[in-house]
């Protein structure tokens, strides 16, 4: 493994500095970047963005030296739709994909940890992903 995709969720907790959540993503995002290269995608800036009303301000809080920025691959959208359709045949009710597919799947594709704290639906749809997730509620 050579990068850690982060979790918008995550990326959030640090963010508001969440009650429950900070403690515990602090400090697996501090372990990752020990390690690994930290990596956000067009995905998980929008869902964070919704915090922020000037793009300044959300560019300050995930700044490009620590967070490299990249696209999503166009293997890992064919992933994610493939994910979205067994979704929908499990009855799942959304009509387009969830941002979280586009997510688990950039992380398959790639080769790459996915940090987050809700494994649930990653484990589901891309079980061989290797996740760092907390073991459990805290």
């Amino acid at each position: 493994m050579t990068a850690v995709l982060i979790d918008s969720n995550v990326l959030l907790d640090l963010m508001s500095e969440d009650a429950r959540w900070f403690s515990w993503s602090a400090a697996a995002v501090e372990k990752a970047a020990d390690s690994f290269r930290l990596v956000i995608n067009p995905v998980i800036y929008a869902e964070v963005s919704a915090r922020y009303s000037r793009i300044e301000d959300l560019d300050a809080a995930l700044p490009k030296a620590i967070f490299d920025r990249e696209a999503i691959p166009y293997e890992a959208a064919f992933l994610a739709g493939k994910s979205f359709l067994a979704y929908r045949r499990q009855g799942g009710i959304k009509r387009s994909p969830l941002p979280d597919f586009f997510i688990g799947a950039h992380a398959a594709v790639a080769g790459y940890q996915l940090l987050t704290r809700d494994a649930v639906r990653y484990r589901t749809y891309y079980p061989r992903l290797s996740l760092i997730a907390p073991e459990a509620t805290p």
